[in-house]
């Protein structure tokens, strides 16, 4: 009788033991939802083409080196950034970008480039080609802006176009772009963004498409100087 007795306290108190798990796994706080990770599109799908002029076959000699854009602090991470109240920063807690928006614009910026038809080539740098022009930029703000309705992503480009060989500054630019989100969370925040982008690399293009008639000077020294060297 004892051991019945044993047995059956036994399988009560493992029963109460599982049901008393059970009730305190439903306690247990669940695990953050992963957040929703957005990226820049391709600006050049709906770029205006009269953005891009026709190039000039001389200049159109040269290689462009696109180096990874450079980033203001506050902008070098995969963090959205949006602006309550400047000058503090916040980031969305479940949006991020894909990766850094310095990385995400690299090939956008090499895409950009080759749109203008400019160029023999466009490289991104590094890279073992030896280019005639460089392009140096630098990501000054990519924020949205959540202030008075509506709100706004703002995007501003600092654009360098230098000599590879004597370091000689051809064009220098700052580009600057706003535009108005249709919904005031993260997800309006990245389509306007992504408009912003848009809007700028087209400015860039422009400029960058007038660099290389400034580099037919270049082309005329290359071709000088191979003359001076020869016997």
């Amino acid at each position: 009788m004892k051991h019945v007795l044993s047995r059956s306290w036994a399988w009560s108190s493992g029963a109460a033991l599982l049901l008393g798990m059970v009730g305190c796994a439903g306690l247990l706080p669940k695990p953050p939802m992963a957040p929703m990770a957005y990226t820049l599109d391709d600006p050049l799908t709906n770029a205006a083409p009269s953005l891009f002029r026709t190039p000039d076959s001389t200049a159109a000699q040269l290689t462009l080196a696109v180096h990874v854009p450079r980033s203001a602090p506050g902008y070098d991470s995969a963090r959205i950034v949006y602006i309550r109240q400047a000058p503090r920063l916040d980031a969305y807690a479940n949006s991020v970008w894909v990766d850094t928006p310095a990385q995400m614009l690299t090939p956008m910026l090499v895409a950009a480039m080759e749109s203008t038809g400019a160029f023999a080539a466009v490289v991104a740098a590094p890279s073992s080609a030896r280019a005639d022009i460089e392009l140096d930029t630098q990501i000054l703000r990519l924020q949205h802006d959540v202030g008075p309705s509506p709100s706004r992503a703002r995007f501003t480009l600092r654009s360098t176009l230098v000599d590879s060989r004597t370091r000689r500054v051809i064009a220098s630019q700052e580009f600057d772009a706003s535009v108005d989100s249709a919904t005031e969370d993260a997800r309006g925040g990245v389509v306007a963004a992504n408009e912003a982008v848009r809007q700028v690399l087209a400015q860039l293009a422009v400029l960058c498409g007038d660099a290389p008639a400034c580099g037919r000077a270049l082309i005329n020294e290359r071709k000088a100087e191979r003359s001076s060297v020869r016997p």
